[in-house]
């Protein structure tokens, strides 16, 4: 399987991690415990089962549209298989004219496999990812986990690229776009690269 997906810019990645290791400390499940160097903050636009080098090009001028604006804002927690913690993504017009044409891309791809329905353009809630479990509870309200200390730093200098508050909100960048393949456990740049 292989997912699209867009990375922030490095402020924002640190914020990113900083949530990480913040849960992490509280002993619960988070994803600064997924050791692999694949390991990252990012945002899936969508998913298939091969990507053929056309299609990655045809990806790649679509993505030619980075950097885009990133808004972060409060939790999100889903329930299924597993239970996941997430930092909810507040789209743009930007970004959901991105992520449709993403999907798009890909769709019109025979090689692509069946769609995932929870990525398709009106059912997607976009979020970067903090912790995944079967059966966690991460108990407390989003300032417990989005706490100042835990992102302020992101805007206390002038020249950081991304910015937060208490009230657990970022605004940063979309930099570059990446290809994960699931099988290889490897990723591939997509598209311009301004991380």
């Amino acid at each position: 399987m292989h997912s699209i997906e867009l990375l922030p810019d490095a402020a924002t990645e640190r914020a990113v991690r900083r949530v990480w290791q913040a849960v992490a400390d509280a002993g619960l499940p988070s994803l600064a415990d997924h050791g692999h160097p694949t390991n990252r903050p990012h945002l899936t636009l969508a998913t298939a089962d091969t990507l053929p080098a056309a299609t990655r090009t045809v990806l790649a001028q679509a993505l030619t549209a980075l950097p885009l604006p990133l808004h972060l804002g409060g939790l999100l927690r889903f329930s299924g298989r597993f239970e996941v913690l997430a930092w909810a993504v507040r789209p743009d017009d930007a970004l959901l004219a991105l992520h449709e044409e993403v999907w798009r891309i890909v769709r019109e791809t025979p090689e692509a496999g069946p769609p995932h329905p929870l990525l398709a353009p009106g059912r997607w809630v976009p979020h970067i990812t903090l912790g995944r479990g079967r059966g966690a509870v991460w108990p407390g309200p989003d300032s417990r986990w989005l706490p100042p200390s835990a992102s302020a730093s992101a805007s206390a200098s002038a020249s950081a690229s991304a910015s937060a508050s208490a009230s657990g909100t970022a605004s940063g960048w979309w930099a570059a776009a990446r290809r994960y393949d699931s099988k290889s456990r490897t990723t591939a740049r997509i598209g311009p690269d301004r991380a």
